[in-house]
């Protein structure tokens, strides 16, 4: 089996330009291929994840990744699949996001001698004059056929601004410059950026007479249709610092078992065959599923050493062992306590536990809170400073825990 006939395979590949010539070039190990990366916070996120996990599989196979960090579209910001207008980050923001970046991507991606090249487009970009870019590549684009563009549509609803709209010319440039200098042939991305996509191979043919060609891949979402990569905490992070180990399994290790498969196809290198014997009639199966998928992944991510300790902390927390050491936990200072008490809200506000009071009201009020096993069913209730220098362990629903103490 080809690396082609292998994505296919994992429920991979959604859209391609001319499938033939792209199977033939990632089957033989002969393509350079980019993926873009706007560089919008400090660390990669789960979204990033399966791209991340493309580029290992097409490097695997012999081909060559270009990874382009969009220190100029990152300026602007991508209007798909958004209702409102990007935070517009400074120059030194963006290279600090950028530096962070490489630090994690260096653990699926190899650098080396004559391997993976990053690429930032604001060398290119940055430097452009705009009667120039204008005349030579505006003239190449149709508004009507722009406007069309699914990745537009959210943002039409509520304005879309011209700084917005100048995205896909943008992002084709970055192909048009890379066929150019760095002889990539094709760019892969998420399916929400096929429109974006087409905009590349569409400038490369007008302006090169030459054929450049493009994959999407399927995105991962939810039973709800929603992007997968979030908690109620927020955003998945890959930095430890951000999303900790634990927390990072435990975010998998709870996915709906509707969503196992497929998971575990499109983002683990378990043989596909093993994959589709699992038995999901089988609760036991499923149990021990939601496990290899949680495992698989942290040790991509992390590494195989914090995988068996996020497993193990996870088995004795729900068999009632309560392994503290491992355990998930926020050391409070004295200045986060008012009275020497803090609100229970507040405490899980400080914790990552909950994205709003509202939501922490609400789960408080649907019996969805513990403090050491004991049920919290008042949102007004004070943690006092006494039990934080023991360390308290705050259960929420029936599969996270943390421990919050004080500062000694």
């Amino acid at each position: 089996m080809g690396i082609y006939e292998e994505l296919q395979a994992r429920g991979l590949v959604a859209q391609t330009t001319d499938e033939p010539e792209i199977k033939e070039l990632l089957n033989a190990g002969k393509a350079t291929f980019y993926i873009g990366f706007d560089a919008t916070a400090d660390s990669l996120h789960v979204g990033h994840f399966m791209a991340l996990n493309l580029m290992k599989r097409l490097q695997m196979a012999g081909n060559r990744p270009i990874v382009l960090i969009g220190g100029g579209t990152t300026m602007v910001g991508d209007p798909t699949g958004r209702s409102d207008l990007r935070q517009v980050l400074t120059r030194e923001q963006i290279d600090y996001n950028a530096q962070c970046f490489k630090k994690q991507m260096e653990k699926f991606i190899d650098f080396g001698e004559e391997k993976a090249i990053m690429l930032n487009n604001a060398d290119w970009l940055c430097k452009l004059n705009y009667i120039d870019m204008l005349r030579d590549v505006g003239a190449c684009f149709s508004v009507n056929r722009m406007l069309a563009a699914e990745c537009y549509k959210q943002r039409m609803e509520k304005g879309l601004t011209f700084i917005e709209f100048n995205y896909m010319i943008m992002q084709s440039y970055d192909f048009f410059h890379l066929f150019q200098h760095h002889g990539c042939q094709l760019q892969c991305g998420g399916d929400d950026q096929w429109s974006n996509m087409l905009g590349g191979t569409d400038l490369i043919r007008r302006k090169l007479g030459e054929n450049a060609y493009a994959m999407t891949i399927n995105l991962l979402l939810t039973k709800d249709g929603k992007k997968m990569g979030k908690s109620q905490a927020g955003a998945v992070w890959l930095d430890p610092k951000k999303t900790s180990p634990y927390d990072f399994y435990q975010y998998w290790r709870n996915v709906d078992d509707e969503e196992i498969i497929d998971c575990l196809r499109m983002l683990t290198y378990v043989p596909v065959e093993v994959i589709d014997a699992v038995d999901m009639s089988s609760g036991t199966e499923i149990n021990k599923a939601k496990e290899l998928l949680a495992f698989e992944l942290t040790k991509l991510v992390h590494d195989e050493e914090e995988a068996g300790r996020a497993q193990e902390t996870a088995r004795s927390l729900f068999s009632g062992g309560g392994n503290l050491e491992n355990m998930p936990a926020t050391v409070l200072a004295a200045g986060d306590l008012a009275d020497k008490s803090i609100n229970i809200l507040d405490l899980m506000l400080k914790c990552g536990l909950i994205p709003s009071k509202s939501e922490g009201r609400r789960l408080v009020q649907q019996g969805g809170v513990s403090i050491d096993d004991a049920k919290v069913t008042d949102p007004n209730k004070m943690v006092a400073a006494e039990s934080l220098q023991a360390g308290v362990i705050i259960k929420k629903g029936k599969k996270i825990f943390h421990r919050a103490l004080l500062d000694k």
